[in-house]
């Protein structure tokens, strides 16, 4: 038996080979000194407390967290216990690394060093963000059915009412033919949601390239500014070294296109308005494929951000699925097909919101030259 097959030996084996095994793990890992400074740090904990590990190590972990956190009382609990202890849905956010933060907590102490406690973070907003976007992704497949059975049976009617109330207005009274010209204008309007919604129910497979997102991200840019945002102040943060992704090019400038409106649409006439588009490489997120074991890696990150009053908290739920709208006269399918494009492409959409900053993120795999040859990323 070798020195390092000895639990001390395994004990410094870690020690050593840690920072290489912890970086390798996608969720946050800290561990905290008897004294409550945190000593040590994998990368992902380095972003989600949005500090370089050397900065982490001049402070203790109660500055990053509020007053009077759980996490605090859950420290004190293992060194008391000398054994691990669990805490689910804990709200750990703070102006310094976000808010709000919700995370399943593991803590457990640490052999031969008394004290001292190990911190592992898993995010609930992701996976309950992505269980949301798999649901919606079932509604919209329900509105698939439906909007097949609008086209076959409402549209053919509709178009003999248009008919019939145009033949009406060549022999209705002046006074009449405000009611038959609203016939008419009411048909056409039926027309063009159930064109809408026949969007869900085209199934056929995507044509895709390798896309530049930020030259997409451009040509919408240019499009809003000289559009419906001519009066907010667009922003970039792009990440220039990002692979390109795997997509359609027409559907990204679609799907930007109603994000950026929605935002802009959300300031409304506010002088101080600004809408924040930006792009990121985020490893660690990796979504099931339904019906085989295969994993996806999303690391391509997309966000429009927005300082508007916020999507209110009852409706966040709910946001991409069909008819959902806080607009008056809003159809409730611009982020529907949204979703769908994107779970088209195998991402998923989120979106986070409080007043003042409401932001959708999209989550997209990268394009590798095994995507040549596949011709559809429908998930």
């Amino acid at each position: 038996m070798t020195d390092r097959d000895t639990p001390k030996g395994r004990t410094e084996a870690l020690a050593s080979d840690g920072p290489t095994i912890l970086d390798a793990l996608p969720h946050p890992v800290l561990l905290v000194a008897p004294d409550g400074v945190i000593e040590s740090a994998n990368m992902a904990a380095e972003f989600f407390m949005r500090s370089s590990i050397s900065v982490l190590r001049r402070h203790p972990i109660n500055e990053f967290i509020p007053f009077g956190s759980p996490l605090l009382t859950l420290i004190d609990q293992v060194r008391e216990r000398g054994a691990a202890v669990n805490e689910y849905k804990v709200d750990i956010g703070s102006p310094r690394i976000g808010a709000p933060k919700i995370v399943d907590i593991n803590a457990a102490p640490v052999a031969n060093r008394p004290g001292a406690v190990v911190l592992m973070f898993q995010e609930r907003t992701m996976a309950e963000k992505i269980d949301r976007q798999l649901t919606s992704r079932g509604a919209a497949r329900t509105v698939t059915g439906l909007a097949a059975m609008l086209a076959h049976e409402i549209k053919n009617p509709l178009s003999g009412i248009r008919g019939a109330a145009q033949l009406l207005e060549q022999s209705a009274p002046d006074e009449d033919r405000a009611l038959t010209r609203l016939i008419t204008d009411e048909t056409d309007r039926i027309v063009k949601l159930v064109d809408r919604m026949e969007v869900f129910s085209d199934e056929r497979p995507i044509e895709r390239d390798p896309v530049n997102i930020h030259v997409v991200l451009d040509h919408v840019k240019r499009l809003s500014d000289s559009g419906f945002a001519r009066d907010n102040r667009i922003t970039e943060n792009y990440d220039p070294s990002l692979p390109p992704v795997y997509a359609n090019k027409d559907q990204l400038i679609q799907v930007f296109l109603n994000l950026i409106k929605n935002a802009s649409e959300a300031i409304g006439d506010d002088p101080d308005g600004e809408i924040r588009v930006s792009t990121a490489f985020r490893p660690g997120v990796r979504l099931s494929v339904p019906g085989t074991e295969d994993k996806v890696s999303l690391p391509l990150e997309f966000c429009v951000q927005d300082n508007g009053p916020g999507v209110p908290e009852d409706l966040l739920p709910h946001l991409f699925e069909p008819f959902i709208t806080t607009k008056t006269n809003g159809s409730g399918l611009g982020l529907a097909l949204v979703a769908k494009i994107i779970g088209d492409h195998g991402g998923v959409i989120e979106c986070d919101s409080q007043r003042g900053k409401t932001v959708f993120r999209i989550l997209m795999p990268a394009y590798s030259t095994t995507d040549s040859g596949s011709g559809t990323g429908a998930v």
